[in-house]
C-alpha cells in the first residue's frame, strides 16, 4: 500500500508517471537499453530533452524570447549562478531560502534587502500595493514565489524598475505564471515537477545568451555555456529530465497548469478549513492572505501532543507531516502529485485528534 505522501521535497510524484518510467526501466521502448546506461549524445536521448524543454514551453506559452534549460545543482547552485551572471541584485526577503539567496549573492558582490518579512515571523508576502525601492545600479529584483518552511506564496507578479528573477521551485507547474514579465526563474525539479538532481531554468534568450559577468566566472556556471550546449555542456541528469519531461506531460494531460491551480485551491482550502474549525487544537502559521498553497504549515496549541499526533500519522500511512527543523510545528506539502485522497486522509486523522479520538 502506497502512503500518503506530505514529504516537502523529494516529494510525490504521480503514480502513472512512476508506473510508465518503471516499464521502461530496463529497456526504454526496446531500444534494447536502459535510458540510464544511453549515451546523452544520441538522438534518442535528445529527444527526450526537447520533448520535456517544448512541453514545459507550450504549458506555460513561453513566447519565442524565452527558452528553457535543464541544469543541476538546485535552486542552491541558482543563488550563485544569478549574481555571478547578471550583477547585482535587489532581494524580497520572504523566509529561509531568499536569505540563503542574498547570502550568497552577498558572496559575489553587493546585494541589497529592499522588504522582510522577517520582523513577523515570515507569516506573509507583500501586497499587490507594496513598492520596492531599488537603488541605481541594480540589474534585478529577485523573489522566491512559494515558501516551503513557513508555507507562504505570492498571489501577483510585483511591478519593478528592473528585470525579475524568481525562485519558482516549490510551486513550479502549479499554476499558470505569466513568466514572459520575468528575465529568469528557476526551479529545482523535486517538489512538483520531478527528482532530485534536475534545475529548470527558464529566461529571455538574449539574457541567458549573451555573458556579463567578470572573467573569473567559471564556464560552467555561465547561461551561455548551457544554453549554447543545449544544457549538455556536461553530462546533464538523463533519467531525471526523462521524468521531468513525463511529469509535464501528465500536468499537460490533466487539466494544465490551470487544472492543477484547481486541484491545488481545492486541496488545500480543505486542508486550512479543517485548522480553522478547530482553533482550540491548531494554530495556522501563514497569515490568511499569504497562505501557500503547497504547503500548509501549522502548530498545535498544546505542542506537548504533537508526539501523540505524529505516531497516529505514521500508523495511518501518512508521512512527512513533521515540520522543518528550523521552524518546528507541522507541515504538509500537497504538491501536484499528492491525490485528493491523501488530503481527505489527513483531514479524517486531524478531525479525529481534534474529536478526542487519537
Amino acid at each position: 500500500m502506497r502512503k500518503h505522501n506530505f514529504s516537502a521535497g523529494p516529494g510525490a510524484l504521480p503514480l502513472s508517471v512512476l508506473e510508465e518510467a518503471a516499464a521502461n526501466l530496463v529497456d526504454h521502448h526496446g531500444s534494447g537499453l536502459s535510458l540510464m546506461e544511453m549515451s546523452h549524445r544520441t538522438p534518442g536521448f535528445e529527444s527526450i530533452l526537447f520533448e520535456a524543454r517544448e512541453t514545459i514551453a507550450r504549458l506555460y506559452g513561453l513566447p519565442d524570447s524565452h527558452e528553457v534549460l535543464f541544469l543541476q545543482g538546485g535552486a542552491s547552485l541558482q543563488f550563485a549562478m544569478v549574481p555571478y551572471n547578471l550583477g547585482q541584485g535587489a532581494y524580497i526577503n520572504t523566509g529561509v531560502w531568499s536569505q540563503k539567496a542574498i547570502e550568497e549573492a552577498r558572496r559575489i558582490g553587493p546585494a541589497t534587502e529592499v522588504w522582510s518579512a522577517k520582523a513577523g515571523g515570515f507569516r506573509d508576502c507583500p501586497s499587490p500595493e507594496t513598492t520596492f525601492d531599488v537603488a541605481e545600479g541594480t540589474k534585478y529584483l529577485h523573489l522566491t514565489t512559494n515558501n516551503t518552511i513557513y508555507g507562504t506564496q505570492w498571489r501577483h507578479v510585483p511591478e519593478a524598475s528592473v528585470p525579475l528573477v524568481a525562485d519558482l521551485s516549490s510551486d513550479f507547474l502549479s499554476e499558470p505564471v505569466a513568466l514572459d514579465k520575468f528575465d529568469l526563474v528557476y526551479a529545482g525539479a523535486q517538489k512538483n515537477a520531478g527528482p532530485s538532481g534536475v534545475t529548470v531554468v527558464i529566461g529571455k534568450r538574449d539574457v541567458l545568451r549573451s555573458f556579463t559577468g567578470a572573467e573569473s566566472v567559471p564556464t560552467i556556471l555561465r547561461y551561455k555555456t548551457q544554453a549554447e550546449n543545449d544544457s549538455m555542456y556536461n553530462t546533464p541528469n538523463t533519467f531525471g529530465i526523462y521524468l521531468v519531461g513525463l511529469v509535464a506531460k501528465w500536468v499537460r494531460d490533466n487539466g494544465g497548469l490551470v487544472g492543477a491551480r484547481e486541484r491545488a485551491v481545492a486541496k488545500s482550502a480543505a486542508l486550512y478549513r479543517v485548522i480553522d474549525n478547530h482553533p482550540e487544537v491548531y494554530r495556522g502559521h501563514a497569515a490568511p492572505a499569504s497562505r501557500s498553497r503547497m504547503n500548509v504549515t501549522w502548530n498545535l496549541v498544546d505542542d506537548s501532543r504533537q508526539k501523540a499526533l505524529l505516531a497516529e500519522a505514521d500508523r495511518r500511512g501518512i508521512i512527512g507531516l513533521k515540520g522543518h527543523r528550523l521552524v518546528g510545528g507541522l507541515r504538509a506539502s500537497i504538491y501536484n502529485a499528492v491525490p485528493e485522497t491523501s488530503v481527505q486522509a489527513l483531514i479524517d486523522l486531524l478531525n479525529d485528534f481534534a474529536a478526542g479520538k487519537v
